[in-house]
């Protein structure tokens, strides 16, 4: 018979990681962004940029192993974080800087979205940042130098993200590589997914305030007749009280009708 699982334990993990995977993330970030902007830099400096690569990623797989450990049913954690053990896999099938940083991205995905402080709207801005530089990073890592290639600075790799993204697709810049059209539709389809989420945050948002708006009415209206229900059993008491001891209230009974003599 299986236990219930430890939550306090899992939660107390989750929330003492939390940060520090965090900042190890954005350490991933510069360690992958420098090789790319600066493919001269020194040699020293590179292979420190690779190892903090490994690193990081070995932080986030230690994370999700422990996760896992701490989890009484660990077949259902495993169904319920595909995402998560796709992305501690996917550098072991190929020693690719790309799909490190493909890796990445989904392990900080996952461990942000457990944070309730995360909003929507500030996840899905963080989302399009990360997919817009990383994804200018990795296509420019792929294309500079081919032959034929448009795309051969930072700067015309971000503005070919930025179009992308928004599929306005200029055509000026365009990947000539099949991992770089790879990398195009992942945007594209990225850039039209979070367009929809965006428009939804909206429209929930203000459906959302005429709801409010609606309930905070209908309380103030309930408010209003109780208030009037209120007054009007006040005023009677107050007549009950000034009518004379033993009298008829004048509030319920009416004068007798008088009779004509012959």
């Amino acid at each position: 018979m299986a236990r219930m699982p430890d939550t306090n334990t899992t939660d107390l993990w989750e929330r003492r990681t939390q940060g520090p995977l965090l900042a190890l993330a954005v350490l991933f970030a510069v360690a992958y962004a420098l090789p790319v902007v600066m493919p001269d830099a020194p040699e020293q400096l590179l292979f420190a940029c690779h190892v903090a690569n490994w690193v990081v990623w070995a932080a986030f797989a230690i994370d999700y192993a422990v996760r896992l450990w701490l989890s009484e049913d660990r077949l259902r954690f495993v169904r319920s974080h595909p995402l998560a053990l796709l992305a501690v896999l996917l550098p072991l099938l190929r020693p690719l800087r790309l799909l490190k940083l493909v890796s990445m991205l989904l392990l900080a995905g996952q461990r942000a979205r457990m944070a309730s402080q995360v909003r929507v709207t500030t996840y899905v801005a963080g989302s399009c940042l990360g997919l817009l530089v990383f994804g200018a990073l990795a296509v420019l890592e792929v294309e500079r130098g081919r032959p034929g290639a448009s795309i051969q600075t930072l700067g015309d790799a971000l503005w070919w993200a930025f179009t992308t993204m928004t599929t306005v697709g200029y055509g000026d810049m365009a990947p000539t590589t099949g991992l770089g059209r790879l990398l195009a539709i992942g945007l594209m389809l990225s850039g039209i997914a979070l367009l929809g989420v965006v428009t939804a945050n909206i429209a929930a948002w203000f459906i959302s305030r005429f709801e409010r708006d609606d309930a905070e009415e209908r309380r103030q209206t309930a408010a209003i007749e109780a208030l009037t229900e209120e007054v009007r059993a006040l005023r009677a008491q107050v007549a009950t009280l000034r009518a004379p001891q033993g009298a008829p209230s004048e509030l319920n009974v009416l004068p007798a009708p008088t009779r004509e003599h012959d």
